[in-house]
């Protein structure tokens, strides 16, 4: 008689557990994350590949996977808070994978639709799998205590009245790190529903945005071949088509051909409004000084092509640039990538009539996209990517010609990331000042609301669908 059944009560005979592959695999793109600080849109793709072909995953099975580990990932500062009101030791001495299968036991249980007993058993299943018995009756036992009540009663408990302190509030009730919710608030401005809406578009899945880029596909082309059924057009950008929840672009054979892309109407924006402000002169030569993995460089370079320009796509990272190269392919008109520092840069100054410099940034504007980016920041991050976004807009005005234009872009609206590092540049702060001016950005997004004072351009979730975007247009003067 083996040791399991020695130790099993009478008549209750022994259960081998229920090896439920959507869970596991959820289980492994989650320890992919915390382990090997690995994004979940790069994860879960391979993973959900190799199930079609091992597990003979359907659509369904891959979306409750996707559901598990984005909803679980969006809503851990929550969980996490609920799990230690249910527990008799600090979070911080769980185990971590024990934490990852209470994690997901709780957004089934709080996030989901799935029946409680349903999301205990097969929570418990799935850690006899992967933890081993005797810690599966732990995760029983907790979930057992999450179960006994609804979310909006738990964040009753463990959320601290708004009125006492407004940010740990938000910051528990909406999944985000407090210091987060501070520098996004700074950023926004204006009272509670403002932040509200902001922080509960951060935790809402986006849809996908396809780009027909110009000259080499059109949305009238790719909505006849999707169908109204499937995608709708863009809600600002003329090449935009947002396909329907469930979309494959893989599927799409202009996405296939490079002719269309997959690309967030923010970034579209930024490149339209750049190849569009006004200029004075020559429009010969663009450069996209920081244009890994390519997606506004393969818009701006057959923007380029209708005006006869010539594009210059500059990329640090070799292997991102590879990318790019990738993202180019089949332009219609001239281009060259380049693996090069653009604080260093290889070109001579006043060498363009347009510049792009779509900054690293802590990535805080794209949270819908990589929720677990907020976790993974810290305040001092922030720090460390300052003297690179200053040295790369300084080196973008040294690379325009006088009277030309630089667009300085970043995917986060931390005012320290934005229009702190423009005022700086221009201001002399840290260096000299640059001999440029300000371009109101705002006519050249039309049809866009919400756009604020100008003239420099913040883009954000709850009020445009978009990620948060920031741009600033400058003009070279001397």
């Amino acid at each position: 008689m083996n040791e399991q059944a020695r130790r099993r009560p009478p008549n209750k005979p022994y259960r081998r557990p229920q090896k439920d592959p959507v869970r596991i695999l959820a289980f492994e793109a989650l320890r992919a994350v915390d382990e090997r600080d690995a994004y979940a849109n790069l994860v879960l793709p391979p993973l959900l590949k190799k199930a079609r072909e091992k597990d003979g995953f359907d659509g369904r099975d891959a979306a409750l996977a996707t559901e598990l580990v984005y909803g679980t990932l969006r809503r851990q500062g929550t969980y996490d808070a609920i799990i230690a009101a249910c527990i008799d030791r600090p979070l911080r001495e769980v185990d971590p994978p024990v934490l990852d299968v209470l994690s997901l036991g709780a957004h089934q249980l709080l996030g989901t639709r799935i029946p409680t007993h349903a999301a205990v058993s097969a929570s418990v299943d799935l850690a006899r799998v992967v933890l081993g018995d005797g810690r599966a009756k732990f995760v029983n036992a907790v979930l057992r205590k999450i179960a006994q009540e609804d979310l909006d009663t738990w964040l009753e408990r463990v959320a601290p009245p708004y009125d006492e302190d407004a940010e740990e509030h938000l910051s528990v009730v909406h999944s985000h790190p407090r210091w987060v919710v501070s520098a996004l608030w700074d950023s926004l401005g204006g009272g509670r529903a403002g932040i509200e809406d902001l922080l509960e578009a951060d935790n809402e899945r986006p849809e996908v945005t396809l780009v027909a880029r110009p000259g080499r596909a059109t949305t009238d082309e790719l909505l006849d071949v999707l169908g109204e059924d499937s995608a709708l057009p863009g809600r600002w950008s003329p090449y935009a088509v947002r396909l329907a929840e469930g979309g494959e672009p893989g599927a799409i054979e202009a996405v296939r051909e490079g002719r269309a892309g997959v690309q967030d109407e923010g970034s579209q924006l930024v490149g339209i409004a750049l190849a569009n402000a006004p200029l004075d002169g020559p429009d010969e030569h663009w450069l996209d000084g920081c244009a890994g993995p390519g997606g506004k460089a393969a818009l701006l370079g057959a923007l380029a092509a209708e005006r006869g320009a010539t594009l210059l796509a500059s990329e640090k990272q070799p292997h991102r640039a590879r990318l790019v190269e990738r993202a180019l392919a089949g332009n219609p008109g001239p281009y060259q990538v380049i693996a090069a520092d653009g604080t260093r840069p290889p070109w001579r100054p006043g060498s363009f009539d347009r510049v792009l410099v779509d900054v690293p940034c802590s990535g805080l504007g794209a949270l819908r996209r990589r929720p677990e980016a907020r976790w993974r920041r810290r305040p001092e991050d922030l720090e460390s990517f300052a003297p690179l976004q200053r040295g790369l807009l300084r080196e973008a005005l040294k690379a325009v010609r006088v009277g030309g234009v630089v667009g300085y872009a970043t995917c986060s609206p931390h005012l320290a990331e934005t229009r702190v590092v423009v005022d700086d540049v221009l201001r002399g702060r840290g260096g000299p000042a640059a001999e440029a001016e300000w371009i109101d950005a705002r006519p050249l997004m039309p049809g866009v609301p919400a756009l604020g004072d100008g003239p420099d351009v913040q883009l954000w979730p709850h009020l445009h669908g978009t990620d948060a975007m920031y741009l600033a247009l400058l003009r070279r003067t001397a």
